[in-house]
């Protein structure tokens, strides 16, 4: 398994962007997401969500999809 990212989120978009990925079977897992929570930052750092690279266009379809709904 090679992760790559898939982009980067605010911590909200990015844990719901991983459980719609994992809902479609793919493997999905947020970095950074407790980054800086304990002096408040935590809203200015992006989370990435990484990926399989196998996987990595499939989830881009289904992240491009979600955004445009």
């Amino acid at each position: 398994m090679s992760l790559v990212e898939l982009g980067r989120y605010d911590r909200n978009l990015a844990n719901i962007l991983v459980g719609r990925l994992e809902a479609e079977g793919i493997l999905a897992i947020a970095f950074d997401g407790g980054a800086s929570i304990a002096d408040g930052s935590w809203l200015l750092i992006p989370v990435r969500v990484m990926v399989d690279a196998d996987d990595l266009a499939a989830a881009r379809a289904i992240a491009e999809g979600d955004a445009a709904a």
